[in-house]
């Protein structure tokens, strides 16, 4: 995977009323990052449990706003 130390390619995305406001990818190029909202940073990798983890995570916070 260029970008990625690891073998997975994954793309987790949390959408509201039409619009992703959550995701986690590692789009070839860029490698492990998570958006939230129209802000990009970059994803420590750690394991798929840990990723779902955040992911499912941050979901929940998005929820409480």
């Amino acid at each position: 995977m260029d970008g990625s130390l690891h073998r997975f390619k994954y793309r987790l995305a949390y959408v509201v009323r039409g619009e992703c406001v959550l995701r986690y990818d590692n789009e070839s190029g860029k490698g492990d990052h998570h958006h939230s909202g129209r802000t990009e940073k970059p994803y420590a990798f750690e394991s798929v449990d840990q990723l779902l983890d955040d992911f499912l995570r941050d979901v929940a916070r998005w929820k409480e706003k």
